[in-house]
């Protein structure tokens, strides 16, 4: 009776084959990740134009710990705002935050709804208020790079207190 020797399959790769295809792919990954490197992001800060007058120190330390590096033209972009695409996501984060609320342009926000309009958005006090005790500001990600910005229930109440009053002391009426 013959033996049959089964050696290697030619359909199985070998040890060879994977080492080369990973470090085939691991270089196209590294090609790719330094070029997107040369796509620019701007991360400015635009002048300070107005700031609110704020209800007392207090709650301006604590927006400035909590909200600003968002919600205003000083912030404070950290290392990694400069690797993409986490540069992408920040810059897109900021510009979105500032549109939203932007303590640096504060007449933007100047004037109260008026309470008549039939299809009127909430007010502005309202809005910050539902934002932070719902926990959506400041956002899990940004806490989550940012420590300080982790804020203990009195601080939130606080914060929004704070707000809530820098708010309607600084809204003429429509």
């Amino acid at each position: 009776m013959r033996r049959i020797h089964l050696t290697r399959l030619p359909t199985q790769p070998d040890r060879h084959w994977w080492r080369q295809t990973l470090l085939i792919n691991a270089g196209i990954v590294l090609i790719v990740a330094a070029a997107i490197q040369l796509i620019p992001v701007r991360q400015d800060n635009p002048p300070v134009v107005r700031e609110p007058v704020w209800d007392s120190p207090e709650t301006r330390a604590l927006t400035v710990l909590a909200c600003y590096d968002c919600h205003s033209n000083e912030t404070n972009w950290p290392w990694y705002a400069r690797i993409a695409p986490i540069s992408w996501v920040l810059a897109y984060d900021v510009s979105e935050g500032r549109e939203a609320l932007n303590f640096s342009e504060w007449d933007r926000h100047a004037v109260a709804i008026d309470p008549d309009e039939p299809f009127a958005p909430k007010p502005l006090a309202e809005r910050i208020a539902d934002e932070i005790r719902s926990g959506a500001m400041p956002p899990g990600t940004y806490r989550l790079g940012n420590p300080a910005a982790r804020l203990s229930d009195a601080e939130k109440e606080a914060l929004i207190l704070g707000l809530q009053r820098t708010v309607e002391n600084n809204q003429s009426p429509p």
